[in-house]
């Protein structure tokens, strides 16, 4: 059995040598994660080449994910370096201060007065400290601390319940965009988005800087939660990061919201990433801990394309044994559950021509007993369509295409293979060549039935529009 549930690992200093990548692909990555956060272009340029290069010697496509930082609202730094907070303690956010003491931090984002109001709740430190907001005066933020702890410099700041105005793309995002359209990135994530608006605005900087890559909308702030259904019509992926949005919208909420947002996301024809603290004691330790397996399994449960690790590789000590452990995990919980296949676009009538071939194939794949599905495509969407029913075979994304290669390691039981053809190409001769690919990777048997989606004639993106069922080593059969 192949594993269908992709996984993202992010690049840092734990995984940037040449060793480490390598082992990292056999573990099982299918695109890594650059987070812009950290590291310079350089930095990230010189990645993704690196890690392209050792997929090609493997034999592989791996996707690459730009992550831009979006607004970061901090504190600034103290004199000291930290404080001790104590519940019942009044303490002041001050964007006109310049080094913090016992009393008061400086601000990175001066607008957070006009952003909160007598009432609202501030949460530092990914919400270890919480502090009730008594009253706003100039530049300052008077608040009374609710849970106390230690505070040191440069933590982040969100608000209970949402409400920050701080634009998703700031100047570093932009700049950073240029960056991705030069490594020529996959996919770009977005960070912090609002509505529809926000992510809109990037696609078209990416594209004006000559980016091709899917647009990724983080879903992070509670604003994003209330416009899921307008991000989800404007975005290709949404990322279910559960980080600040956990923070922004309570630890308890974050479960459920999860499970409502890759719901929607297969409704809306969307590939879906669970991102956040899914195995992070292997940060510092070589096994997970059972409650991260099984945040990793209800993640799969859950219909996710793809789940992702952070600081795990990025800065862990076991970056390839983390790969390795959601690899065993999302494997073992594939083995076991119900995977049937229906409709890629329920309650809904199709559109186009290619969907319409993806549901048929899907149907198919209910009522014959079918070994695998050939999509030729040149755009990867049939293999989209085809991905969204979860159907229970293996579809492998035939294309002569580099960068469909690349975006489809995202999509959940989908495997890309570079297969070159021409639009002068007999048909039957291309599928005779389809057969014998798949034979030669082991994938079917001779005797074997497959099923073949292709469009006539060959090459043209988007003209998938035949579907043929056919018996390996045997007779062509429409």
């Amino acid at each position: 059995m192949i594993r269908r549930t992709k996984i993202v690992a992010t690049l840092g200093p734990a995984s940037s040598e040449v060793e480490v990548i390598d082992r990292l692909i056999e573990a099982g990555v299918d695109v890594v994660r650059l987070n812009f956060s950290h590291g310079t272009a350089e930095d990230h340029v010189r990645r993704a080449e690196l890690v392209r290069e050792r997929a090609r010697a493997h034999g592989r496509a791996v996707g690459v994910l730009a992550d831009l930082q979006g607004p970061k609202i901090r504190i600034g730094k103290f004199a000291e370096g930290k404080i001790q907070l104590r519940e019942g303690d009044s303490f002041i956010l001050d964007s006109a201060c310049q080094l913090g003491d016992q009393g008061r931090v400086g601000i990175t984002y001066p607008q957070l007065v006009g952003d909160v109001e007598r009432g609202a709740t501030l949460l530092l430190n990914d919400g270890m400290i919480v502090l009730w907001v008594d009253r706003v005066q100039g530049t300052e933020i008077h608040t009374r601390v609710v849970q106390g702890g230690e505070l040191s410099n440069n933590k982040g700041i969100n608000r209970a319940g949402g409400g920050l105005t701080a634009p998703a793309l700031t100047d570093k995002d932009r700049a950073d965009i240029l960056t991705a359209a030069q490594l020529e990135a996959d996919y770009l994530a977005v960070s912090f988005p609002r509505g529809a608006a926000d992510m809109d605005e990037a696609r078209r900087l990416f594209r004006e800087a000559g980016g091709h890559g899917a647009l990724v909308a983080k879903i992070e702030r509670a604003e994003a939660v209330a416009a899921i259904e307008e991000i989800l019509a404007v975005s290709e992926v949404v990322m279910v990061a559960r980080g600040d949005l956990g923070v922004e919208i309570g630890d308890a909420a974050v479960p459920p919201g999860q499970k409502r947002i890759i719901a929607l996301a297969q409704k809306y024809g969307r590939v879906t990433i669970t991102a956040t603290q899914m195995m992070e004691s292997m940060i510092h330790q070589p096994i997970p801990t059972r409650a991260e397996v099984s945040d990793v399994a209800n993640a799969v449960l859950d219909g996710t394309d793809a789940v992702m690790l952070s600081a795990e590789t990025a800065s862990g000590a076991f970056p390839v044994e983390a790969v390795a452990a959601m690899a065993r995990t999302c494997l073992e919980v594939e083995r076991q559950m119900p995977c049937g296949g229906t409709s890629p676009v329920p309650d809904q009538a199709l559109q186009r021509v290619d969907e319409t071939i993806a549901a048929a194939a899907i149907l198919a794949t209910q009522r014959a007993p079918i070994a695998a599905i050939a999509a030729f495509t040149e755009s990867g969407s049939t293999a989209l369509w085809l991905s969204r029913a979860q159907p229970r075979v293996p579809i492998y994304a035939l294309t002569p295409q580099v960068y469909t290669r690349r975006r489809v390691t995202l999509y959940r039981g989908v495997y890309p293979v570079n297969f070159p053809q021409s639009r002068h190409d007999d048909p039957a001769q291309v599928m005779r060549a389809a057969e014998d690919e798949l034979r030669r990777r082991g994938v079917v048997r001779e005797g074997d039935l497959i099923l073949i989606t292709i469009g006539e004639p060959i090459g043209a993106p988007g003209g998938t529009n035949t579907l043929k069922i056919v018996r390996i080593g045997g007779p062509q059969r429409a």
